[in-house]
């Protein structure tokens, strides 16, 4: 699959596999951001991409960014379709801190993976799905 890719500036490290760990990217905040805790801020990642028609990006944090930077990301996951495409269609990390933190441009904070459309679905509506009952929100694991 070929991607094409836009970078903010000559200063913006290029995406590259991790070899051997994983087939997520890891994307990297674009400038020096300060954030108070409490404060919400969407991070520059640098790249604008043309994804292929019938594919998304699923953009996660990673492991280590709570840890690292004391930052959640706003929408738990970033989905960017494919129509998300121009010249200033710029990638950002919506983030909110629960400290006081820095992250210095180029540091690692979150990572992607390209994953196809959901197929078309159809909905059959029913009154009585007749399968065995779980037992309901949160029951996994009870004794």
């Amino acid at each position: 699959m070929n991607i094409t890719i836009k970078y903010l500036n000559e200063n913006v490290k290029r995406l590259e596999y991790i070899d051997g760990k994983s087939d997520w990217i890891d994307l990297r905040s674009a400038q020096r951001v300060e954030l108070k805790a409490g404060e919400f801020k969407l991070i520059h990642l640098g790249v604008a991409m043309q994804l292929p028609v019938g594919y998304e990006a699923h953009i996660a944090p990673r492991s280590s960014t709570f840890k690292n930077f004391g930052i959640i990301q706003a929408n738990s996951v970033g989905i960017v379709d494919c129509s998300y495409c121009g010249d200033n269609d710029w990638w950002y990390f919506p983030a909110i801190a629960m400290r006081d933190t820095v992250i210095e441009a180029g540091d690692r904070i979150c990572q992607f993976r390209i994953m196809e459309n959901q197929p078309h679905i159809d909905f059959t509506e029913v009154s009585l799905l007749s399968n065995p009952d779980r037992g309901g929100i949160g029951s996994t694991g009870k004794n």
